[in-house]
C-alpha cells in the first residue's frame, strides 16, 4: 500500500504538459514522452477535430483549441508548431497571462532561439517563464516515422536553466543525446541540418533523374543510390571527409570531368552548375585549392 501511495504521490506531483501546435514532431515527441511517464494534461492545435486527431495518436492529453482557457495553467507547454506560426503563437499566448513565474517553456523549432537577444520566447520570458529549445537532429517525414526515429537521436538544446535541465531530461528520458547550442548559432546550425538532409534528398533525386535516363526505373534507382549513399556517410563518419572522398575531381582526371560535363549538358542541364561546383568543394577538401573553371 505505501508503495502504491508513493507512486499516486510522484503522479501526481508531476509536472503538467500543454502540447500546443501537434504536428508531426508534436504528435511523435508527445507519444514518446507519454509513454516514459511525462504528464500530458492537454493538447491543443488551432481546431479542436486536429486536437483530437492528436491526442488520439499521443494517446493522452486533453484536445483542445489554441484559445482555451485550460493550457494557460499548465506546468510546461511544449510549443511544436511550424516555424512560421512560432512566433504569433507564442505572443497569442504569452498575452493571457501577466505572470508565467515558474513556468516552463520549450519549443522544438531548430532555426528560433529560445534565448538571448532573439528570443522567439521573450513574450514569456518578460513574464517570468524558463524557456527553452528542444530540437532533434533527426528527420521526420511522418508522426509514425518520429515515433521510430526520435528514440536514441540526438537533440540541440540551448535556453534558460531550468528550461534546459527539463529538455535534457526529456533527451535522456529517449535514450537520446543532447549537445549545446549558443544562441545566436541557431539559423546557423539549422542551415547546416538542412543541407546535411533536405540538400541530399536534393542530390539524390538529381542523380536519379540522371540514372533514369541512362534506363533505370525510379524505384530501382533509389534502391541503388540508398546503400551507395549510406556506405558514403559511413565512410565519412568513419574517415572523416578527406579520406571518405572519391571521384575524379580528387584525383584530378580531368578527361573524365569533361566528359562528365558533356553528359550533363545534354541530359539534365540544370545540374551542370551545381555539379561544376561540387567539384569545386570535393577539390577544396581534397587539397586545400579551388577548383579551376579550366576542367
Amino acid at each position: 500500500m505505501g508503495a502504491r501511495r508513493d507512486s499516486a504521490s510522484r503522479a501526481s506531483s508531476a509536472p503538467t504538459v500543454a502540447i500546443i501546435g501537434p504536428g508531426r514532431v508534436g504528435q511523435a515527441l508527445g507519444r514518446l514522452l507519454a509513454r516514459s511517464g511525462v504528464r500530458i494534461g492537454w493538447v491543443a492545435a488551432r481546431s479542436r477535430s486536429n486536437a483530437r486527431q492528436a491526442a488520439r495518436f499521443i494517446g493522452a492529453g486533453r484536445p483542445v483549441t489554441l484559445d482555451s482557457a485550460e493550457v494557460v495553467h499548465a506546468d510546461v507547454l511544449l510549443i511544436t508548431t511550424s516555424d512560421s506560426a512560432l512566433a504569433e503563437v507564442s505572443k497569442a499566448l504569452a498575452a493571457r497571462r501577466d505572470d508565467w513565474r515558474g513556468v516552463v517553456v520549450i519549443h522544438t523549432s531548430g532555426a528560433w532561439a529560445a534565448s538571448g537577444q532573439h528570443s522567439v520566447l521573450e513574450p514569456f520570458r518578460k513574464r517570468g517563464a524558463a524557456a527553452a529549445s528542444l530540437h532533434p537532429l533527426q528527420t521526420v517525414p511522418s508522426r509514425e516515422a518520429g515515433v521510430r526515429n526520435l528514440i536514441g537521436g540526438f537533440w540541440a538544446i540551448e535556453g534558460d536553466r531550468k528550461a534546459v535541465q527539463l529538455a535534457r531530461q526529456w533527451a535522456r528520458a529517449l535514450r537520446g543525446s543532447t549537445f549545446a547550442l549558443r544562441s545566436s548559432r541557431k539559423p546557423a546550425y539549422h542551415a547546416a541540418a538542412v543541407i546535411a538532409c533536405a540538400g541530399v534528398v536534393a542530390l539524390m533525386e538529381g542523380s536519379r533523374r540522371v540514372l533514369g535516363r541512362c534506363g533505370l526505373e525510379p524505384k530501382q534507382a533509389r534502391r541503388v543510390l540508398q546503400r551507395f549513399v549510406a556506405e558514403t556517410a559511413g565512410n565519412f563518419a568513419a574517415l572523416g571527409a578527406r579520406r571518405a572522398l572519391t571521384g575524379p575531381a580528387v584525383r584530378g582526371d580531368w578527361a573524365t570531368l569533361r566528359q562528365h560535363q558533356a553528359a550533363l549538358r545534354e541530359l539534365a542541364p540544370d545540374l551542370l552548375p551545381l555539379y561544376r561546383e561540387l567539384n569545386r568543394c570535393m577539390l577544396k577538401i581534397a587539397v586545400g585549392k579551388r577548383f579551376r573553371r579550366t576542367a
